[in-house]
């Protein structure tokens, strides 16, 4: 096991931008793996899909943003350690977060191919899971500027990732599913609206 840390440490320090987006694209579908098996319980009824695209989602979107995201912060500088924390959670939760939020459930409707459903569901889902992404990430990254070697600090996040993960797979699931049904009641009271006309 220290062997494998030892690797996966020289990978963060030789290739940061394919480890992190390997561990990205790993975490997020172990996530929905979690998320399918232990919190939804549908057994041999996997979604391999669903886990696929949400793979794809940690791989190529949130890895390489978020790689360049602590690449920046790494390097705001400060006279104070203090200052220095306090700004960088600051630029994450303040100003990153807010917009990751809504760039999650946007690029979920239209990775599975449901573009329309993009807006309703960041509607419906944005301010609970940005209230939650706060609770969860305002302390980790407290912590993760404070004391973590700044080559390390995306890994942290990662590893936090893996339960916030499962969190926003059943989240976007269940937005997906509430729009699904909310459409065809909507086609349903067009339809009588003509037939009345």
């Amino acid at each position: 096991m220290t062997s494998l840390l030892k690797a996966y440490n020289a990978a963060l320090m030789r290739r940061p931008m394919l480890a992190q987006c390997a561990t990205a694209g790993f975490l997020f579908g172990a996530g929905d793996v979690i998320a399918q098996q232990a919190v939804e319980g549908k057994g041999k009824d996997h979604d391999f899909l669903r886990t696929g695209r949400l793979v794809f989602y940690g791989g190529a979107l949130f890895g390489p943003a978020m790689t360049k995201w602590y690449q920046f912060l790494n390097r705001i500088k400060f006279a104070s350690p203090t200052r220095a924390i306090i700004y960088r959670v600051w630029l994450d939760q303040a100003i990153l977060t807010p917009g990751a939020v809504a760039f999650f459930f946007g690029s979920m409707s239209v990775i599975e191919g449901k573009p329309q459903e993009a807006w309703p569901r960041i509607q419906s889902a944005y301010v609970p899971t940005l209230i939650r992404n706060w609770g969860v990430f305002l302390p980790t990254q407290i912590i993760n500027f404070s004391i973590v070697p700044h080559h390390l600090r995306f890994l942290v996040v990662s590893v936090v990732s893996l339960f916030w993960n499962t969190y926003l797979s059943v989240a976007n699931a269940r937005e997906k599913a509430l729009q699904e049904s909310v459409a065809p009641k909507a086609g349903e009271k067009i339809e009588e609206i003509k037939s009345a006309l």
